[in-house]
């Protein structure tokens, strides 16, 4: 079975995103709540949206939102008088990677994965170079105080913020110590820019899943013809990689299909740790956590998808029937997944409920590898920084739902999920 996953697997994921926006699920119209008008908040950092795996941002995919599915939840935050920025970062890149491009997104300037990653890894120090959305990000505000950020990522994107975060307060020693010229400011440290990290769906102790994202091209190519039809313009859309630091930008009159065969046979990227499949593998979650902590002046938020139920006769998780068809032999392989093998993470059965892609236990925070703290969030009551604050599951809620929102009958539901969200971050100590 599993050797079966490694060649269908990735189809599906990629062709999960697309077909969830054509089918509607069984659940009931009758959670729909009705969001309350926007309070007084004590601060008025921005909200930064992250993706995950094959996502995107602004004005891609032909008009379908990474965060709304065919509505804007960008849009939707923006009317209720927040700032919001939806940012691409790099679809198949790893963390660090990913972690650098957003720091330039944000702030503005060219992207610096810095010296001694390049010379570990083989690829360019820069990147590409952007004006930046929030250029004050960390100056000091009107008030005195700084101006921060509030972070939230959803699927791998969470990962993304938490490397983010770990380098603006604690910088590389690595890159530090290399001798580089003109080191970037992320890798220096002793940044508290970010208030506040939500984590949604997020692998953090890495999912069984990625074990199938061996060989991706084709079914990249499945994913945007699926995207043109979904879309209306029956023409493939092109998601861009954002592989410059490897080489693999797409040359002048070059077909999409060549593109991304080129990409994913390159060496580049077959004999690197330095990507995102091995970032969520279980066991590159637990080099990530070994290293990427919470910090003590940050808020951290997490909030974990479930849509399995236990089979009567196995005792296996099975997916419910409002799942999103092709997520449901994820969610019947990983609810009866174990590996006991020496060196690698120990998962058993307390991994089998699951959203699809992720387990339950590796989306409430980081486990393995970790000194994180994990502790029931208590809304009644002021947070407390440098734990993780867990908010608990959506039931009956599939990994892709949760932001691509497209069932009508459970849309509105979704969609105040993100107002009560905001409106927590908002009302965050200053």
């Amino acid at each position: 079975m599993k050797k079966l996953l490694k060649r269908v697997s990735l189809c599906l994921l990629s062709m999960a995103m697309i077909l969830c926006t054509m089918f509607t699920t069984n659940k009931s119209a009758s959670t729909i709540v009705h969001a309350d008008t926007l309070p007084q908040l004590n601060n008025n950092y921005p909200i930064v949206m992250v993706h995950g795996l094959f996502g995107w941002g602004d004005n891609q995919m032909a008009g379908l939102n990474y965060w709304g599915g065919l509505g804007s939840l960008k849009t939707d935050l923006t009317n209720k008088g927040y700032t919001v920025f939806t940012p691409t970062v790099g679809p198949v890149s790893s963390n660090w990677d990913r972690a650098c491009e957003l720091y330039a997104y944000l702030k503005g300037g060219t992207v610096d994965y810095g010296a001694a990653h390049a010379k570990e890894y083989g690829c360019s120090r820069y990147g590409r170079t952007y004006p930046g959305v929030y250029p004050q990000w960390g100056n000091t505000s009107a008030n005195g105080g700084i101006n921060k950020i509030h972070l939230i990522g959803h699927s791998m994107g969470g990962e993304t913020v938490r490397v983010l975060a770990q380098l603006l307060e604690n910088g590389s020693q690595d890159e530090m110590n290399c001798g580089q010229a003109n080191i970037s400011p992320l890798f220096t440290g002793d940044k508290h820019w970010v208030d506040s990290i939500t984590t949604i769906a997020t692998p953090h102790d890495g999912s069984p899943v990625a074990e199938g994202f061996d060989n991706m091209g084709p079914y990249l190519d499945d994913l945007l013809d699926g995207l043109g039809a979904v879309t209306g313009t029956f023409q493939k859309p092109f998601l861009d990689l954002d592989l410059d630091q490897w080489g693999l930008q797409r040359q002048p009159n070059e077909s999409i299909e060549s593109y991304y065969k080129r990409v994913f046979s390159s060496n580049a990227w077959t004999n690197s740790k330095d990507n995102a499949m091995y970032d969520l593998s279980e066991e590159g979650a637990r080099d990530l956590n070994s290293w990427v902590k919470a910090q003590s002046d940050i808020y951290y938020f997490s909030e974990a998808c479930v849509d399995t139920h236990t089979d009567f006769l196995t005792q296996h998780q099975v997916p419910n029937l409002n799942m999103y068809p092709f997520l449901m032999p994820f969610a019947s392989f990983i609810g009866q997944y174990t590996n006991s093998t020496p060196g690698d993470v120990l998962v058993n059965s307390s991994w089998w409920q699951n959203d699809g892609l992720v387990s339950l236990p590796s989306a409430m925070g980081p486990h393995s590898g970790s000194t994180d703290t994990i502790v029931n969030y208590d809304s009644s009551t002021t947070p407390q920084p440098g734990v993780w604050n867990y908010m608990g599951q959506l039931d009956n809620t599939d990994h892709m739902q949760v932001v691509l929102q497209t069932d009508p009958f459970t849309q509105q539901f979704y969609l105040n999920k993100f107002y009560g969200w905001a409106n927590m971050l908002g009302n965050l100590p200053q």
